[in-house]
């Protein structure tokens, strides 16, 4: 059965591709492959290391038990070795080789070594009760640092066992950011012990709008949830041995209505609000005119930092709605005492008091292009003008607008940018337009179309493609509220995303791409995380 729904899948993932023979079946694809005749049995692993890989060569005794049933032996002289080699030039980069003698993975740092074992995990096959793996030599290094996938847990709180399992699959991918958004306007996720309302009030709505942003349909039941600092704790301590940093994502100034709604305080108006049943961008934004609010925004940020220790915080800072600043007779003395002469100027000032924060605690900020101060608000009818204030010159941008120009500008002043294109790297818009209970607007992004995502636009020059150090895909949380949803838009197409971010997109193929699903597919089904139906592969028979 389970060969059968494969052959399926691969139908609906090539369409009408020509049958091939691919050298090797890899994902994400190796920059540098040495394919020999001939291969080595595998039928016991006598693993030889370095007190310093323990991590990798328990992740490695792991996965051999639970895929291949195999008990790895520790010895000195063995048939495979994890070695570390300063000879590797890149952090990241490892060497792969399968010869006469054995298996040997080697990589300048743990981190690459745990990558060489991700791709050697996928050569390992069974001919005739025999596992086996064929003679290589693999030189392999990702194209980008950043290779990022964002859980938004504040629209539809997934838990820590649901987290586990998405950072499982992204250590498999060699992906190495997970970017959590843990506060939105619909709900609080993480628990801030000098702020206990923000979980107490936050972290609850009394129900969810269905369908989509216009509807008066409710699903009326309560919804909640929020991690504990342990939990964090034990996240990002989880993901460390996975070679994953977790980047955490605050909101700020925007997207502030569950924080608003555990202290009124913290808003522009007078205005007692609740958590938002809706979706869509709301009106409330921190009154950054009021020091008690700052004071506020940088006490949750000092707990933030105790429990990340990614050097990166992101602060959001999209789709702010600056109509209560104008009309706030609080803000608009602010504003004239400090010489700021628009809402969009209060932003950038705002914008960069907090980069300038995070910058005296060694930390570095991150936010969506709208920090830039550049066409604020221009996905809407109302246009903000640009800011007149220049940002943060260490601050990293992640882009989602799709507007090239200014992309290359923001390149063209220094900053790092993060490209996570709306249009390509959004997992949960609709895929083929016929998943059954999603009724999106928007193109829906099949996965050829994901793959085809270059994260260096045409027309930079050298020195900006420079500066774009990734590719970030994006997993939000509007009308996903049940796991199985999630699943749903992230399986397989998330793999699309990883192999941009780590294959040369010169020798990025789709049609070698799609050939070379077969364990994770089978990965995937075992976990129940895919189906024929989940990816629609019914209405394709």
């Amino acid at each position: 059965m389970k060969r059968f729904l494969l052959s399926i899948i691969y139908l609906y993932l090539a369409g009408m591709l020509v049958a091939q023979t691919a050298p090797l079946e890899i994902l994400p694809y190796p920059n540098e492959v040495k394919v020999h005749p001939g291969h080595y049995p595998f039928m016991s692993c006598q693993l030889v290391y370095p007190n310093a890989l323990k991590n990798e060569a328990d992740y490695l005794k792991q996965l051999l038990l639970e895929e291949h049933g195999l008990i790895v032996q520790h010895t000195k002289q063995g048939n495979m070795q994890l070695t570390l080699s300063k000879w590797i030039p890149h952090p990241e980069g490892y060497r792969l080789t399968v010869n006469e003698q054995g298996i040997r993975i080697e990589g300048s740092t743990p981190q690459g070594v745990f990558y060489g074992l991700q791709t050697f995990r996928q050569l390992i096959t069974t001919h005739q009760g025999q596992i086996r793996i064929p003679y290589v030599v693999i030189d392999d290094a990702p194209a980008f640092k950043w290779r990022s996938f964002m859980l938004d847990d504040g629209r539809a709180f997934k838990g820590m066992k649901e987290v586990k399992q998405l950072l499982d699959e992204m250590a498999i991918l060699k992906m190495n950011t997970f970017h959590w958004h843990l506060t939105e306007d619909q709900g609080w996720r993480i628990e801030i012990k000098k702020y206990p309302l923000l979980t107490e009030i936050g972290a609850h709505r009394d129900s969810t709008q269905l369908n989509w942003y216009e509807s008066k349909v409710f699903d009326g039941k309560p919804f909640d949830g929020y991690y504990t600092q342990r939990e964090i704790k034990e996240i990002v301590s989880y993901a460390r041995n996975l070679h994953i940093t977790v980047v955490p994502e605050i909101e700020m100034p925007g997207h502030a209505s569950a924080a608003i709604a555990a202290y009124p305080w913290l808003g522009s108006t007078d205005e007692k609000i609740k958590v938002p049943c809706t979706f869509g961008v709301k009106n409330s934004a921190f009154n950054v005119a009021d020091p008690r609010t700052r004071t506020f925004l940088k006490d949750v940020l000092d707990e933030v930092m105790e429990l990340f220790p990614s050097r990166i915080i992101h602060i959001g800072g999209d789709e702010v709605r600056q109509e209560q600043w104008n009309n706030s007779s609080e803000v608009r003395t602010f504003m004239k005492e400090k010489g700021i002469n628009s809402a969009a100027e209060l932003q950038m000032w705002f914008t960069n008091h907090i980069a300038s924060y995070l910058k005296s605690k060694g930390r570095i900020m991150m936010g969506w292009n709208d920090i830039t101060g550049d066409k604020l608000h221009g996905y809407q009818s109302e246009v903000t003008i640009e800011a007149g204030n220049q940002l943060s010159e260490d601050a990293v941008v992640q882009f989602w607008t799709g507007n090239h120009d200014l992309l290359r500008k923001a390149a063209k002043r220094g900053y790092k940018i993060v490209n996570s294109y709306f249009k390509y790297t959004y997992l949960n818009f609709n895929h083929d337009r016929i998943t059954p209970g999603l009724e999106y607007d928007f193109e829906p992004i099949p996965l050829e179309k994901a793959y085809a995502f270059n994260p260096i636009p045409e027309g930079l020059t050298m020195q900006e493609q420079k500066q774009i150090i990734g590719i970030g895909c994006q997993m939000w949380g509007e009308w996903i509220p049940q796991v199985e949803d999630m699943y749903r838009m992230i399986y397989p197409y998330w793999a699309a995303h990883a192999e941009t971010g780590w294959t040369d997109n010169k020798r990025k193929n789709y049609n070698r791409f799609v050939r070379s699903m077969d364990y994770f597919l089978t990965r995937w089904i075992d976990k129940n995380y895919i189906n024929s139906h989940n990816i629609g592969i019914k209405q394709h028979q």
